[in-house]
């Protein structure tokens, strides 16, 4: 679904700052790929060339096939590939919720009478339908977020890039969210999604690890998380229960190498 071929992105900055520095990896069609890295190592800048809102100073992306550099593309490419981003006040247009959600379909000219069939099923997908007459000012911040994300459903795109979507709700609003990212994936679309939380990049099917503009791990949440030594010095947290089973070792508790869940954990204790 997506290619991406030794990307370069260089800020035009006083200083020209290396943004992405040869990146290059694919994400296959109904993938569920998290990314993750410290501040500054490229992640989100990745993210907005995923469907050109930013292009590579060297280096090409294929959405689907197409050259995401070249204009005849930019319509296919960006009905293909929608994006949800951390701060809902920021991606939120109208003035009620409904008419919120209908505005990218609008945009994409699709008929009226297929608007309202897919605003209700967009809205029903994040189950926000008993709130389509709302103000969006009157919703909590996870509210806000699912009709962000209920808008980019109505406009049926093949992947959704979800550039840390939960950085700014609480652990209740995170949980909803991650649940209701997972029931999109089961359904099959592509989910790329960014995040801090590393608890959250362990239920994706593979982990990309950003540091200096470059991917310097790609696997398995699995091997990826159960490296404490190498997330540690990439300056990442590791999931609690990874944490928790490696000082229960160290203290002489015979468990099995590689527990990434509290489920596991918790099996392997008793």
């Amino acid at each position: 679904m997506i290619r991406v071929e030794d990307v370069r992105h260089v800020y035009k900055t006083a200083d020209e700052r290396v943004a992405l520095d040869g990146v290059s990896c694919t994400i296959d069609d109904g993938e569920f790929v998290a990314i993750i890295g410290v501040n500054g190592s490229g992640k989100s800048t990745l993210a907005k060339h995923f469907n050109a809102l930013l292009l590579p100073t060297s280096g090409k992306i294929f959405v689907d096939g197409l050259d995401t550099a070249a204009a005849e593309n930019l319509w296919h490419v960006r009905k293909n590939i929608g994006m949800v981003f951390q701060n809902p006040d920021s991606e939120i247009v109208a003035a009620i919720v409904e008419d919120d959600v209908a505005f990218g379909p609008e945009n994409l000219g699709i008929a009226p009478e297929m608007i309202r069939q897919r605003v209700d099923l967009a809205l029903d997908a994040v189950n926000m339908s008993g709130y389509k007459n709302f103000a969006p000012s009157k919703l909590s911040g996870g509210q806000k977020q699912r009709i962000a994300i209920a808008g980019v459903i109505a406009m049926r795109p093949k992947v959704i890039v979800f550039d840390e979507p939960t950085a700014m709700l609480d652990p209740q609003g995170r949980r909803e969210i991650l649940q209701m990212v997972k029931r999109l994936h089961a359904q099959g679309l592509t989910i790329i999604y960014i995040t801090h939380f590393m608890e959250e990049a362990a239920q994706a099917q593979r982990v990309l690890v950003m540091d200096g503009g470059r991917i310097v791990r790609d696997d398995t949440p699995r091997e990826i998380f159960t490296d404490t030594n190498e997330m540690r010095r990439l300056g990442f947290d590791v999931p609690i229960a990874v944490e928790m089973s490696d000082r229960l070792r160290k203290r002489g508790f015979k468990l099995p190498k590689k527990i990434l869940t509290a489920t596991e954990l918790a099996e392997a204790l008793q």
